[in-house]
């Protein structure tokens, strides 16, 4: 520096080059009377950083018109985006010149953008609470203090145990500890207390805070309270595994229970036992009495079964009507395990025997019971051990309700075998494995009148199923309808067939029609239709109905009659003696024919009976002009008799099995018939 003592300006020197500082001293004219160390490391960026901002300030410094001027301003550099600081003061009171200051402010500037990001952090929704490493409290939030109820002034200074609910015993607190030292961290759910001593659930993250050397510094932990989402979480649950009607478990629980109780029973080697438990008639008193009594009784239902077990055995809801019942640990004998369930099912029925009291009503219902034994000989899963008690349950209701059945396997193998057949039958139907047989009606001199259609399920392996198992299989699934509307479309089309041959063409085909079938809305028109395609006489077409078809909806059912009659189409009854047969709906039925049922033929003979039976069947059916066939004829006798009776009109292997239809023509032509 000019005109100052050498040493003193030496000293000078040294004092600016110790300072971290960026420093220059500049004259009245702006020019640099001494820079330290530090200013001449960083030369570079000085001259890049001269901002119009800056020059204007330092030159209003040093022209007296500023007492101090500083700014803070960005610069790009090699090492990224930097701050700096730049500020000028004059030199003495003169003001002969300025002393200038210049820093790199960036690690100050990132600090302050972490501590506003902290800061509102801290201040989030969630309750924020710092503690030092002896788990002091320092600082909490607003937050905190909406959370706890307690104020920071209140928690300061106290460890987190005045938010102690008691409900966590040491062993929690020393795995959460244990969790933080080893990991830095720990959350989970905690039961805490605020300041007015309500205990809450808690949603609790604790991190640790380490210095340099690892040390733990701080605890920082932020809490939330989840006391609605823990309810709602809660309702979710009940709403998943219980019954909301009566709180019991329900199927999904069950099932879960179930599949745990199993594989207990397979390694203790104690039986288990499950009952499926149906209200009888539980329909009617909801649709008599409404559905609120209805809840009310499965309400009651539901509590004494539960206050019929032991602690430990589950009782769940089905649905509708239908509870299950969980027994474990019963014995390691079947016999005595089944025993102990028979009797358990026996006090069960009782109580749901007891008057039931529904507002101003007082009811009765009664339950069937399916059991279904568990243990280590049998290797079960939860679905199957269900369906086995469903299976032994409609038993019990096919025996006559009020009452309890044991599972047997050969129900479960009758069903399987049903259900089997069920699909390849669905299969046969799509892929048409069925064919018409036909078997020849006679008069009384044997000649041919007609003959009846009869289906035959051939499978591609060549087999045959019979009927017996597959028509009643079809009625029950439905498929009847199908298989029906198939026979009378196969017959028809062979009617027309046989219009080209001589001895076949004013031969009759009788027709089965089932109840399903018959009460379709549309059958008259489906009949009709048919009858139109295939050019077919009607009058050649006889429809075989059963008394249950007749019975059923009796004036629509006259009513579909007599509009087929108008066609021309013939009816006759089958099976006629079997089932409810009266002059009261026969004499109003537009029938022609009626069949005596095989079973009273099969012993015509020898049996005074069955003679007895068919006299009055051919009585009722003169008195009512109806013409009389007998089916099943087998024997000379039989037919000899049966024509001494007044039949005059027969059908039997007698004159022939049922055959494909190729071969009644053969049968006819050959004179067969009339040598018989």
């Amino acid at each position: 520096m000019k005109d100052m003592d050498p040493a003193y300006s030496l000293a000078a020197s040294a004092l600016l080059d110790a300072l971290p500082e960026e420093i220059a001293v500049l004259g009245p004219d702006g020019s640099a009377l001494a820079v330290n160390r530090a200013w001449r490391a960083h030369a570079g960026r000085h001259a890049a950083a001269r901002s119009a901002e800056a020059h204007e300030g330092i030159e209003a410094v040093l022209a007296g018109a500023k007492a101090r001027f500083e700014t803070e301003y960005r610069l790009q550099t090699e090492e990224g985006e930097r701050w700096f600081s730049i500020c000028a003061t004059p030199l003495d009171a003169e003001w002969r010149g300025a002393v200038v200051a210049h820093a790199d402010i960036t690690a100050r500037r990132q600090s302050e953008a972490k501590l506003r990001i902290a800061a509102i952090a801290f201040d989030s929704p969630e309750g924020m609470m710092v503690t030092d490493a002896a788990g002091v409290i320092l600082q909490v939030n607003q937050s905190f203090t909406r959370i706890t109820g307690y104020t920071s002034a209140e928690v300061v200074g106290h460890k987190p145990c005045v938010l102690s609910s008691g409900r966590h015993d040491a062993e929690f607190y020393r795995a959460m500890w244990s969790a933080i030292g080893m990991h830095g961290r720990w959350q989970g759910e905690i039961w805490n207390r605020r300041k007015n001593g309500e205990v809450y659930p808690e949603l609790l993250n604790i991190a640790a805070v380490r210095d340099a050397g690892g040390a733990v510094t701080h605890y920082v932990a932020s809490l939330s309270d989840i006391t609605l989402s823990k309810a709602a979480s809660d309702e979710i649950k009940n709403l998943a595994f219980y019954d909301p009607l009566t709180h019991l478990p329900n199927r999904r629980m069950l099932v879960e229970r179930l599949a745990q109780a199993l594989p207990a029973a397979y390694t203790s080697g104690h039986c288990g036992a499950l009952m499926l438990i149906d209200l009888d008639n539980f329909k009617t008193i909801n649709e008599t009495l409404g559905h609120s009594k209805g809840d009310m009784l499965l309400q009651q239902a539901a509590a004494r079964l539960h206050a019929c077990l032991r602690q430990g055995d589950t009782v769940a809801r089905l649905g509708g009507d239908e509870f299950v019942v969980l027994i474990e640990g019963l014995s390691g004998q079947p016999r005595e395990a089944a025993a102990r369930s028979e009797a358990l099912a026996a006090k069960l029925a009782a109580a749901l025997n007891r008057p039931y009291t529904l507002g101003a009503h007082q009811c009765h219902s009664t339950p069937s019971i399916g059991i279904t034994l568990f243990h280590a000989g049998l290797r079960q899963q939860p679905e199957e051990l269900l369906m086995q008690a469903d299976i032994a349950m409609y038993q019990a209701k096919e025996a006559g309700r009020n009452g309890m059945r044991f599972f047997d396997q050969s129900m479960q193998d009758s069903i399987s075998e049903r259900a089997q057949l069920e699909r390849e039958l669905r299969h046969a139907i799509d892929t048409q494995q069925f064919e018409l047989y036909y078997q020849v009606q006679v008069d009384h001199l044997k000649h041919p009148l007609g003959a009846e259609a009869l289906i035959r399920w051939i499978q591609p392996d060549g087999g045959a199923v019979s009927p017996a198992r597959f028509i009643p299989l079809a009625e029950e699934s439905g498929q009847i309808l199908a298989l029906g509307q198939w026979v009378l479309e196969s017959a028809c089309a062979q009617l027309r067939a046989w219009q080209s041959e001589p001895a076949m063409s004013e031969l009759a085909v009788a027709v089965n029609v089932s109840a399903r079938q018959f009460h379709q809305p549309d059958f008259c028109e489906q009949v009709r239709s048919v009858l139109r395609r295939y050019g077919v006489d009607p009058g050649l077409l006889k429809l075989e109905l059963t008394e249950g078809v007749l019975l059923e909806n009796m004036e629509d059912t006259i009513a579909s009659m007599q509009a087929l009659r108008e066609l021309g189409v013939r009816f006759a009854l089958d099976d006629f003696g079997t089932g409810y047969s009266s002059l009261q709906y026969l004499k109003r039925l537009p029938l022609d024919q009626l069949k005596i049922d095989q079973s009273f033929v099969r012993d015509l003979a020898s049996d005074g009976n069955d003679q007895a039976i068919v006299r009055t069947i051919i009585a009722m059916a003169r008195s009512l002009n109806l013409d009389v066939i007998a089916e099943g004829v087998e024997t000379d006798a039989q037919c000899a008799l049966l024509g001494q009776l007044g039949c005059q009109s027969y059908q039997g292997y007698l004159f022939g099995k049922p055959m494909p239809a190729p071969a009644l023509p053969e049968l006819i032509r050959s004179g067969f018939l009339s040598a018989i």
